[in-house]
């Protein structure tokens, strides 16, 4: 069993812009600072692997914002967390954490997908990790998430003609799996 998270790894959700207005607006990358997983690992039969994610939903920060007429500054940064934790989108103080479990295991250490259950905001949908390694312990991959299938309504401003695409980015990379206490499989 190996632990893994925010210490030795990244997580990071991108959104896109869509609508009129989009050329205003950012493309942004949100960081995920305090997560945390654990995977148990059987190279011999994928299938009995399995993967824990928990991110807390007030560790979400914005790192960057691409595009749009003027630099993303710290004050638009601020505004945009606040909206992110506010009911109309994450309602951290209901919802303080995301959790995916997984489902089912297929591929190789180099090369897998994890299927899974992702909850967030109290709903949850099926969602498929794509991820692989490089053997010097470099763990990376993504998956697609629709926000509206949560119940997010994706952010839009100025009467609609600037909005977040409905589908984000989540990509991952963990530099570091540390072995946990446990029984050992292989």
């Amino acid at each position: 069993m190996y632990g893994f998270g925010s210490p030795s790894g990244r997580l990071l959700i991108k959104t896109s812009r869509a609508g009129l207005g989009r050329k205003a607006g950012h493309d942004l990358t949100i960081e995920a600072t305090r997560w945390a997983g654990k995977a148990v690992v059987v190279t011999k039969d994928p299938g009995e692997s399995s993967v824990t994610v928990t991110v807390e939903t007030g560790s979400l920060s914005v790192r960057e914002g691409a595009g749009g007429l003027k630099p993303l500054s710290d004050a638009d940064k601020a505004e945009i967390k606040r909206t992110l934790e506010s009911e109309a989108l994450l309602h951290t103080a209901a919802h303080p954490t995301i959790t995916f479990r997984s489902t089912g295991i297929t591929g190789t250490p180099e090369d897998f997908e994890i299927t899974g259950d992702l909850t967030i905001k109290g709903r949850t949908q099926p969602v498929t990790v794509h991820g692989g390694s490089d053997g010097d312990g470099m763990v990376c991959g993504w998956a697609g998430v629709t926000q509206s299938a949560f119940g997010i309504k994706p952010y839009t401003a100025f009467l609609g003609a600037l909005k977040l695409a409905d589908d984000v980015r989540i990509e991952y990379a963990v530099t570091k799996l540390e072995p946990l206490p446990g029984p050992a499989r292989g």
